[in-house]
């Protein structure tokens, strides 16, 4: 299936302004986004969180697009609402207008550039090959096994195919140069490889590409009460995509104590630390390395 119509969203959370800003570049410059065969729009999903410069209004804009949610009229808060509009502009899911949708988000955790991509299949391998030839700084982060599409909760689900790009780590509200440099170039290497993709004119491409693949979230070590005890281990902090072995040190706690990673086999942390995630006291995300097939 080839690949017509792409859709960048930008400000899906208010206060990740690259997106914000590359949306503003390429309206004013709309030819630097367009390919031969493919017809590029943009969109800003949350304009009322970027206004007042906070990740979400009512609710985290990209927690409300699984299909049950965007299907319930009682759902009517801020982002809800956006999000069956989004859904109504681009998708809707299950039977989308966009041929693939690009949804754009910087994090506060040392993750520098890094692709997600939510389903499986030949498109995404050949994308994640692709990335890492042309990038090979790109980390690929897999979460496409966890979820049907129609349980998906996240915006760029909506596309027939969708990806999130990452970049980090910038404060949230602040532009780094280095971070919109790396997000734009991700941006025109993915609109890059679509046009070639429906040309049918890909360079050969590496048959394995290194990848990660979501495990499971930690939470900040909590008391009884629920409140915070402790914080991320300076061992851990900033070290995205780098290896946590049994026995490691994962937390410190005030009184202290060092508590260590309990589990049994080598995994591998990102979103280490990530401001957005303190109010559900999430630490990190734990993943297992993985070799995605192209065939």
């Amino acid at each position: 299936m080839s690949i017509n119509k792409v859709a960048i969203v930008g400000g899906t959370h208010g206060n990740e302004i690259t997106g914000y800003y590359l949306l503003q570049k390429w309206q004013d410059s709309p030819e630097l986004i367009q390919r031969p065969s493919l017809n590029t729009s943009t969109l800003l999903a949350n304009p009322k969180a970027y206004e007042i410069s906070r990740r979400y209004v009512d609710q985290d804009l990209n927690r409300q697009f699984a299909r049950h949610n965007l299907e319930d009229p009682t759902l009517g808060g801020y982002e809800q609402n956006r999000a069956k509009v989004i859904n109504q502009a681009i998708g809707p899911k299950g039977n989308p207008k966009s041929d693939l949708v690009i949804d754009l988000h910087t994090t506060t955790s040392n993750m520098g550039p890094t692709l997600l991509m939510p389903q499986s299949g030949e498109f995404y391998n050949k994308l994640a090959a692709y990335i890492k030839m042309q990038m090979p700084s790109v980390t690929i982060f897999r979460d496409e096994d966890h979820k049907s599409n129609d349980e998906h909760h996240l915006l760029a689900t909506v596309g027939k195919y969708g990806v999130i790009v990452e970049v980090g780590p910038v404060p949230q509200a602040v532009l780094r140069h280095d971070v919109f440099q790396q997000t734009e170039q991700m941006v025109n290497t993915i609109l890059d490889f679509a046009h070639l993709y429906n040309e049918n004119n890909l360079p050969d491409l590496p048959r394995e590409t290194e990848a990660f693949r979501f495990l499971q979230s930690l939470t900040l070590p909590l008391n009884e009460k629920g409140e915070r005890i402790g914080m991320i281990h300076q061992s851990v902090q900033d070290s995205d995509f780098k290896a946590l072995n049994p026995g490691d040190p994962l937390f410190q706690l005030f009184n202290g104590e060092t508590i260590t990673y309990a589990g049994d086999k080598t995994v591998y942390t990102a979103f280490v630390n990530e401001a957005a995630y303190y109010d559900k006291n999430l630490a990190t995300s734990l993943m297992e390395k993985v070799v995605i097939i192209n065939e």
